[in-house]
């Protein structure tokens, strides 16, 4: 980004006062208008009150073309942004399993709504390295969204186990069901993205810039970090939402602007990170705000986080003597819904659950195994864990689940955390030459 000086004249000066600039001809009415006034003292009320009126016409006049030159220097400068912004990123782009590169798409080549759509619902609250296997275990499955759709939904959760927030899982699936009754075809507008169960203000405008090349304004945390610097926004981040926005819609080109979102967001992965960031790398450092002051981490600025309250339960696990352990489904609605656990006490994000062996799914010689912890996103749990041996009788509503199927169980990472603290290395998927063998 570069500060632009206000354009020249569009015409060269001439004598005649049609020629100025609209401050100069008010400056050049107001000089004249005041030697008449000295020369004349006996001019009328009427005359002088009409000097009057035409200076205040002038004057006005006179503003309207500094507002309209502000404008236009407003939107050269988001435009040179754009320009600046697209040429490093043409050069230093990631290289990502769902994404068309510039060279492949001046070749022609576009993106695959499908891979756009499933790739933005991953990498909701979730990082880009954490979401690239599960990505192309997905598409490997489900090449499109007619093969998601006609998969049964608990092995869409299972293939989702350990990415999180698993309430997008159950909302792939719905929308893939969706879609698929549409013969397979997105909407390609932000507004009809947004009639699809999942999906947002931000995923639809992320799809639809980046599926469709709508020019959507793209806001995701790697952008606000980039803009709050770019202009040195000192509001706190959760009230300055609307300003970020609205300057990210002002800078959107008309041509490209899919690779423009990219782009951003690729610059606050890369370059404007929240530590250290490379300035000196940055296309957009000559102009940045946040530069000229010296210290750009301090954007954005952030309200202190309240602490997380703390819960603490109970999990129980059972193993049989062939090594197969106890599990349950969780209820469809709710946290972890519709995931896979070993028995545990009634813990909610309100709540305390149990933390004693007397809550147990069943009567036996139940040990204590250790503690686990894990953070969820508004509160923290610890769990104390409890193993057992079992005769095999399986308790209502439960089923054992073989060590070879353990690690395809859609588990959510907080019970493959309470699984290992009993049984170490129960839940990593085996390899071809492990032979399996009971429990001691």
């Amino acid at each position: 980004m570069c500060v632009l000086q206000p354009p020249p004249p569009l015409f060269p000066a001439e004598a005649d006062t049609r020629s100025m600039a609209p401050h100069e001809q008010t400056r050049k009415a107001i000089s004249e208008d005041s030697s008449s006034k000295a020369a004349s003292s006996d001019s009328s009320k009427a005359a002088s009150s009409d000097s009057s009126k035409a200076a205040s016409s002038d004057s006005s006049r006179a503003a309207s073309g500094d507002s309209s030159r502000a404008a236009s220097g407003d939107s050269s400068k988001a435009g040179d942004t754009a320009s600046r912004l697209l040429a490093w990123y043409d050069v230093h782009h990631r290289e990502l399993p769902w994404r068309v590169t510039p060279r492949d798409n001046a070749r022609g080549v576009r993106p695959d709504p499908y891979r756009i759509w499933l790739s933005e619902v991953m990498l909701q609250q979730t990082t880009v390295e954490a979401v690239k296997a599960y990505f192309r275990a997905f598409v490997e499955k489900w090449p499109d969204v007619a093969a998601l759709a006609a998969a049964p939904v608990e092995d869409v959760m299972k293939a989702w186990a350990g990415l999180g927030y698993y309430s997008r899982a159950r909302n792939l699936k719905a929308c893939a069901d969706l879609v698929a009754g549409r013969d397979g075809r997105f909407p390609d507008t932000e507004a009809g993205l947004k009639e699809l169960p999942g999906i947002g203000a931000y995923t639809s405008a992320a799809i639809a810039a980046i599926a469709f090349d709508r020019p959507a304004a793209v806001v995701d945390g790697n952008v606000e970090r980039v803009v709050t610097r770019l202009f040195s926004i000192a509001t706190p981040l959760s009230e300055a939402k609307a300003d970020i926005r609205a300057r990210v819609e002002r800078m959107v080109p008309t041509t490209r602007p899919g690779d423009f979102a990219q782009a951003m967001m690729d610059l606050g992965a890369t370059i404007c990170t929240p530590r250290r960031p490379r300035c000196m790398l940055c296309p957009l450092r000559e102009g940045c705000s946040a530069v000229v002051s010296g210290d750009p981490e301090q954007y954005p600025v952030r309200l202190p986080k309240a602490d997380k309250p703390l819960r603490r339960g109970a999990a129980f696990v059972a193993v049989r003597s062939d090594g197969a352990i106890l599990l349950r489904k969780r209820a469809d609605k709710g946290l972890l819904g519709g995931m896979t656990e070993v028995p545990t006490t009634g813990w909610t994000a309100r709540l305390d659950g149990a933390t004693t062996a007397a809550a147990a799914p069943f009567p036996g010689d139940w040990r204590q195994a250790g503690r686990i912890a894990h953070v969820f996103t508004h509160f923290a749990l610890e769990l104390e864990i409890f193993l057992a041996r079992s005769t095999g009788e399986t308790p209502a509503g439960h089923f054992w689940s073989l060590p070879s199927d353990i690690s395809g169980e859609a588990l959510p990472t907080v019970m493959k955390k309470a699984i290992e603290a009993a049984i170490p290395g129960a839940t990593k998927k085996p390899s071809p030459n492990s032979a399996e063998r009971p429990h001691d």
